[in-house]
């Protein structure tokens, strides 16, 4: 009886601790990909002001970028003249790859 009260206490306690280690993963991966979403959103708006329509297949390619990537590409784009300079930029990071 008393090792199947321990064994009960320690499979309880593994449970909750489990539960909180995956609630913690959940939070922080829903954190990280909140934050690339708003990257991109707001790096497309930024584009779409300066150049007007910005072609689907960049678009797609901006899709792919990751968070540290897109916030290059906003500091980047400061510098950006025309839209040859945003695809010159994408083939950059893509050869990186």
């Amino acid at each position: 009886m008393r090792e199947s009260v321990i064994y009960q206490r320690i499979l309880r306690e593994g449970r909750t601790e489990g539960l909180q280690q995956g609630l913690q993963q959940g939070l922080q991966q829903g954190r990280s990909e909140g934050l690339q979403q708003e990257a991109r959103s707001l790096v497309m708006r930024q584009l779409r002001r300066r150049f007007g329509k910005i072609e689907p297949e960049l678009e797609a390619q901006i899709e792919q970028l990751s968070l540290s990537q897109l916030e290059e590409l906003a500091e980047a784009l400061l510098d950006f003249t025309a839209l040859t300079d945003l695809t010159n930029w994408l083939d950059s990071i893509e050869q990186q790859s």
